[in-house]
């Protein structure tokens, strides 16, 4: 059975539950999941877990890059180019005016989700309510921006495209409604594409088509990646052979009785007795144990 994860490309027009769907009759395979939504409109890296690897769809996290182009000079409802138009502009906007405001949008900042999106309120999905011409309070979330770069920009047509690096949670399309905002001119998203997500960048992703045609000619194993390749970034430990069963029983292990234990660093990759991966672990320093984080064996 396959295990491991698949960096898929994801086509325009699609959810990502299209995806998994798709993913599912391609690879004969019920168990699969993702890690971070994309939009219908948006494409590009979309990282699929398949087999045991699903227990780790929660865990893979990072900050995520996306290449957005905008346009000035109106708003919609639904904050990219694909919904009902709210209002028009004729402002101009220069270059400068544009590289002035950037800034405010880096680092933690407050971001009200917009009603078209996943969120849920009171227990229903913001984009179900709104589909239904309903519009209800929402909270401010906090986000991170880790970076916007302006990558092009016309100052005639008021269009562009911006290389945005940014935390979980973070909705592209108000960003660009935002700042158009803070213009005076509104703005919408007119396309998206993410690449990169958690370790895994858009070079490395394939097509649907791509993955059928690797099933086609019984080559899948060549497009999965290793479940440990998540968490590359842990410290590594390997447990002897009454550890490992320990470990995947979830009994605490003694910390002082494990290899390359740093007293600084609480996550680990755990490796078994055999050298294979089996899962994630936290050592709790002030008590002198390590606990099971996610075992994926």
């Amino acid at each position: 059975m396959l295990n491991g994860m698949i960096g898929v490309n994801k086509p325009q027009g699609f959810t990502s539950f299209d995806v998994i769907a798709k993913m599912r009759g391609i690879l004969g395979i019920k168990r699969i999941g993702h890690s971070g939504t994309l939009d219908p409109m948006a494409t590009g890296v979309l990282p699929v877990f398949v087999g045991n690897a699903t227990k780790a769809c929660d865990m893979v996290k990072g900050y995520k890059t996306y290449v957005a182009e905008f346009k000035f000079g109106k708003t919609t409802d639904t904050q990219d180019i694909t919904g009902k138009v709210l209002t028009e502009s004729d402002k101009t906007v220069t270059l400068k005016d544009l590289k002035e405001v950037i800034p405010e949008f880096t680092g933690k900042i407050m971001q009200l989700p917009p009603m078209y999106s996943a969120v849920q309120v009171n227990g229903k999905r913001l984009y179900d309510l709104a589909r239904q011409g309903i519009e209800v309070e929402r909270k401010p979330r906090e986000i991170e921006i880790k970076n916007i770069e302006l990558l092009q920009y016309d100052e005639k047509s008021r269009t562009g495209r911006m290389e945005i690096i940014c935390g979980k949670g973070t909705y592209i399309r108000t960003i660009i409604n935002d700042i158009g905002e803070k213009l005076g001119c509104g703005g919408v998203m007119t396309a998206l594409e993410r690449t990169a997500d958690g370790g895994f960048f858009i070079a490395d992703c394939h097509t649907l088509e791509q993955i059928q045609t690797a099933k086609d000619e019984n080559c899948l194993e060549k497009l999965i990646i290793p479940i440990e390749y998540a968490f590359k970034s842990f410290n590594k430990i390997r447990l002897n052979e009454v550890q490992t069963r320990m470990y995947k029983n979830g009994v605490k292990l003694d910390l002082s009785r494990i290899n390359n234990i740093k007293a600084d660093i609480t996550k680990y990759a755990v490796y078994g007795y055999d050298g294979n991966f089996i899962g994630t672990a936290v050592a709790e320093h002030e008590n002198g144990i390590l606990r099971v984080g996610k075992n994926l064996a």
